[in-house]
This record gives structure tokens, sequence and C-alpha cells, in this order.
């Protein structure tokens, strides 16, 4: 009986594993392909669907962070291919040129996205390591991932994309680095603010009503 209970409990584990990532993975899809998610600005899509990626990178660990970050990702990628505006070039492989184009496009759509998840969840193993408060642990996780978001897209638009993106704000390239700049102040402080927020916030939540151990 003991040795049958052993067999069974990490099989188990990874079945309550798996059904809480694919809950996540639902949440980011929900998030991604509704307002609340993808929020349209004249230029670009700004986005709260970082939020769930954050939280599950916490609760579930980096391996389920960058699944879900994966997630996001390809979200963005078809909503970008589907619902262009001018800098979707930079997210869609089919709205560049060249295989080169299309693999950067992809880093930015999808690889960033990666690093939310990644850099969340190893973060709050360190964290937890320090013994940090809980509840400002899932802050700052919520502030690192979201700035992540923020600083590795734009930085990639900026490292790979800067003639394109000059073309398409109709500005010289040497002026690009200040709308860059421009960009994270304005959009991405406040996400990240928001995001802080909400991932301590909800994270507590799920915690507190027994529906995610607390990792």
């Amino acid at each position: 009986m003991n040795n049958t209970k052993k067999r069974t409990a990490p099989a188990a584990k990874s079945t309550g594993w798996m059904v809480r990532v694919a809950l996540m993975i639902a949440i980011v899809i929900l998030l991604a392909n509704t307002p609340l998610g993808m929020i349209q600005l004249p230029v670009i899509k700004a986005t709260t669907v970082h939020v769930p990626v954050i939280i599950g990178a916490i609760l579930l660990g980096p391996l389920a962070g960058a699944i879900l970050g994966a997630t996001f990702g390809i979200c963005s990628m078809l909503s970008n291919t589907y619902a262009p505006t001018l800098l979707s070039f930079a997210f869609s492989p089919f709205l560049t040129t060249g295989l080169s184009g299309s693999l950067k496009a992809l880093w930015i759509s999808i690889g960033c996205r990666i690093l939310i998840g990644v850099v969340s969840g190893w973060l709050w193993i360190l964290l937890k390591k320090i013994k940090c408060p809980r509840l400002l642990g899932y802050g700052i996780c919520g502030f690192i991932g979201s700035m992540t978001n923020t600083l590795a897209v734009m930085g990639s638009i900026y490292l790979l994309f800067a003639q394109q993106y000059a073309q398409a704000k109709e500005v010289a390239v040497t002026a690009v680095f200040g709308l860059i700049m421009g960009t994270v102040t304005a959009s991405g402080i406040p996400e990240a603010v928001c995001a802080t927020i909400l991932a301590a916030l909800i994270t507590k939540a799920l915690v507190s009503a027994g529906l995610f151990r607390y990792s």
C-alpha cells in the first residue's frame, strides 16, 4: 500500500501542475482576445496579458512561466497579423521581408514574452531564498516581469528594426532612440505599476483561497 502511494504521488502532482498551467493558458488566451488584454493605441498594442504570465511563473515555476509567455507571444503574433498597426511588422513574421526579418519578428513577439515568465519565475525563487515577504515579493515580480516585457520588446525593436521603425513613424533614424524611450516611459512604466499591484493582490488571493499552494 505504501509503495503504491509513493508511485502515484509524483504523477498526481504532475497532473495537478498541468491542469493549473492549462487554466492559466486559458486566461492568457481570453485576455489576449478581449479589449482588456490588448489595448489598441495609435501605433502599438498596450497589454495586460503579461500579468497572468507573471502570476503563473510565481505560482507554478519558471517552466510554466515560459509556456505562458510563449502563449502570450503567439497570441500577440496572431493579433498583429490579423489586425496590424504601424509597428506590426516587428511582431509578425508574415508582415516583414526575408528569413532574417521573420526570425527577428518571432524573437520580438514570442522570444521576448518567454523571457517574462522565465525572469519572473527565477526572481521569485531568489526572493524566497532571501525570505522576502510574500506580498512584497509578488509585487517585485510583477514590476520586474512587466519591465522585462517592455525593455525586451522595445529594445529589440530598436536594435533589430530601427530603420523600419523610423520609416513607419516618418522620422530620422537618429530620432528612434528617443521615441523608444518615450514609449517605455509613457506606456511601459504605467503597465509595470499596474502589474505590480495586480500581481501582488491576485497572487495573494489565489494562495489564500487555496486554489494554488504557496510555492
